[in-house]
């Protein structure tokens, strides 16, 4: 049982966004959007959030960019700590629930409504079964959701810290010159903001290009107007690299509902993902293409798919499966979710 009203976060390395849900299957309340370097630490983030609230909560359910095994975490890219203890005691809050930031954003692929999604690639209808989701921003998530019986397990994954190779003849000659993160070359690296930067510098550096290091809006507009600018030829390995790169989580959790993409870049650079690199890259599966051929390809057009899962998750929360970790005050019962 969850207890209402209930404020909903999604905190990420770049932005923290809370809304209030006042009660079962009511529409969230959007409180604040604003930079997670703006306040020292959560608490003080959801405090000045919670000013434009019509009423105090009894319940925060905060979804986190980072591995949530413990209810107290650390964000992987800002310098938050996730304290669930202290947040429930500094606000008066009943119940804190963690979870990862994605498992929300799995949960919205649900019954999605329309124009949550836009299609790439060709229209499929899909098969049914798993669906996968996974976004660049300032890092890079992912999550299944899968059929359980009459119910859905949503998967968070710590997928974009596994290890990127090159497979193509310009790649072989442009990884040399990536720039790594902690030592490695991981899809997190390339398939984010960040990493668009490095790929961008790397192209940029081939050419003998003297250029100011763009922000990751800038090469996408850049790319977009065309050209011969390094950012346009960006975009194009970026999109490759994702479409390969969710083409494999595809065979691994055999998404045969279909792959979604969310995050901060994805929705500003569709007209680069449709163009076909991303697709084709996608169905190169050899010998399964006959296998991703069939699964449909989407990016996520929502502006909050996380807040969007996070309210569907409070009002029906016993049709999902999920991990969480939570506190809650002497006499609060343990979250049930059955």
């Amino acid at each position: 049982m969850i207890e209402f009203p209930v404020l909903i976060g999604d905190i990420g390395g770049t932005n923290a966004r809370f809304a209030l849900i006042p009660e079962p299957g009511a529409a969230y309340g959007m409180l604040a959007k604003r930079p997670t370097a703006d306040h020292p630490d959560p608490s003080a983030a959801i405090a000045a959030a919670l000013r434009q609230a019509p009423a105090r909560p009894r319940t925060a359910l905060l979804a986190v960019a980072t591995r949530v095994s413990a209810p107290v975490v650390h964000l992987t890219n800002a310098a938050w700590t996730i304290d669930a203890e202290r947040i429930g005691r500094d606000l008066a809050i009943d119940r804190v629930v963690l979870m990862n930031d994605y498992v929300p954003v799995a949960a919205a692929l649900a019954d999605p409504a329309p124009g949550f999604s836009e299609a790439l690639g060709p229209l499929l209808p899909g098969q049914g079964g798993a669906r996968l989701v996974l976004g660049p921003g300032t890092g890079l998530g992912a999550a299944a959701l899968v059929p359980v019986g009459e119910r859905l397990a949503v998967l968070p994954t710590e997928a974009g810290h596994v290890e990127f190779g090159a497979c193509e003849p310009e790649e072989f000659s442009l990884w040399p010159s990536l720039e790594r993160a902690h030592g490695r070359l991981t899809s997190e690296a390339l398939l984010s903001g960040p990493g668009l930067m490095r790929l961008h510098r790397a192209l940029a550096s081939r050419r003998g290009d003297d250029v100011p290091r763009p922000t990751p809006a800038e090469i996408v507009a850049r790319g977009l107007a065309g050209g011969d600018d390094p950012a346009a030829a960006a975009l194009r390995l970026f999109a490759r690299l994702l479409g390969r790169f969710a083409g494999d989580l595809a065979l691994i959790f055999s998404a045969t509902g279909g792959v979604f993409i969310a995050g901060g870049i994805a929705p500003r650079m569709r007209p680069v993902l449709a163009e076909g690199g991303f697709r084709a890259a996608f169905e190169h599966k050899a010998p399964f293409e006959h296998v991703v051929r069939t699964i449909p390809t989407a990016v996520i057009v929502d502006p909050e798919p996380g807040l969007t899962g996070l309210r569907r998750l409070a009002s029906d929360p016993g049709r999902f499966l999920f991990e969480v970790r939570e506190w809650r005050r002497a006499g609060v019962p343990p979250l049930d979710r059955q």
